[in-house]
């Protein structure tokens, strides 16, 4: 479950600790600028347009992008949370190709948390079918003292 607390810090602390992310900063000029939203199930989601400039084989979009993905939406269900964590470990399964222009829907939740250690889940849905899905392995980050 999703805290209101967590909810209104959670963009303030994803701005803090990822502010210049390739998946989801409004900041970074070539950011995926993806929006996260959290549920109150605990899960977050966004969508994604699968543009073709991010297209590996003909048609279908690159595996290292859709790993990008599912890897973000799972570090942005920690900022839900109220947590920053990094990804200790990266596992996804390519289930079908996802398809190049076309919406697809992320989602992550977390499995099961034993802090400072997590793990997560996420899929990748397309046209009603999941395509991806990873686990990861999230470690929390230590708190910074100051100085950047």
């Amino acid at each position: 479950m999703i805290t209101s607390t967590a909810q209104a810090g959670w963009q303030e602390l994803r701005a803090q600790a990822h502010s210049n992310c390739a998946v989801c900063s409004p900041s970074n000029r070539r950011s995926l600028c993806l929006r996260f939203t959290a549920s109150g199930d605990g899960t977050v989601q966004a969508y994604f347009d699968c543009d073709e400039s991010f297209e590996g084989y003909t048609g279908m979009l690159h595996g290292g992008v859709i790993a990008s993905l599912l890897d973000g939406a799972m570090t942005n269900c920690m900022f839900a949370h109220g947590v920053a964590a990094m990804t200790g470990e990266l596992t996804v399964r390519f289930r079908h190709p996802v398809i190049v222009n076309r919406l697809a829907t992320l989602r992550a939740w977390i499995e099961r948390s034993s802090p400072p250690r997590h793990l997560l889940s996420a899929e990748i849905v397309q046209d009603g079918q999941v395509k991806a899905t990873a686990s990861g392995k999230f470690m929390e980050r230590p708190q910074s003292s100051g100085g950047g």
